[in-house]
């Protein structure tokens, strides 16, 4: 009998241990987020984020650019305040935007088409001029969300 097993450690208990000892810093390594991101300074970038207007000054977060938004159409963009997504629908240079979840089941909607948004999961249907509901199974329209056009941005507002 080793002097391990004496002390009530078996060799299976210490190669066990030893192997976590060893596996977990690699795993939790592999988990990290990557390229530090830089906070000001050489590297940092002027690009406008959430939180920033692009002109220096803090308010309103940023959505999208308004040449991004197509007239007469629209998109499904991220929205900087929640983790749910938002669709934007232009008309000239009057966004309106709507939580992009389907009332349903909570699916996110497609952008705009011919002036109707439409859930791909079960084909409910709503107005891109409005938000209201024109066709089932959803039982209610989509819920509108401030935004404003300030020069080329669309913002929450």
């Amino acid at each position: 009998m080793s002097s391990t097993e004496k002390a009530g450690l078996s060799r299976r208990s210490a190669l066990c241990g030893l192997l976590v000892a060893l596996a977990v810093p690699g795993g939790l390594a592999a988990c990290g987020g990557g390229e530090p991101t830089p906070t000001g300074g050489a590297g940092a970038t002027d690009t406008p984020t959430a939180g920033s207007t692009g002109n220096g000054t803090t308010g309103a977060a940023v959505i999208a650019a308004l040449a991004d938004v197509p007239d007469g159409g629209g998109l499904v963009a991220g929205n900087p305040a929640t983790s749910k997504p938002l669709v934007l629908v232009r008309t000239g240079e009057t966004v309106k935007a709507y939580d992009a979840t389907c009332p349903h089941q909570g699916v996110a909607v497609a952008p705009p088409e011919n002036g109707t948004i439409t859930c791909p999961a079960h084909g409910s249907q709503f107005s891109a001029a409005d938000g209201s509901l024109a066709k089932g199974p959803a039982t209610k329209g989509l819920t509108e969300v401030a935004v404003r056009v300030e020069g080329d941005q669309v913002f929450l507002a």
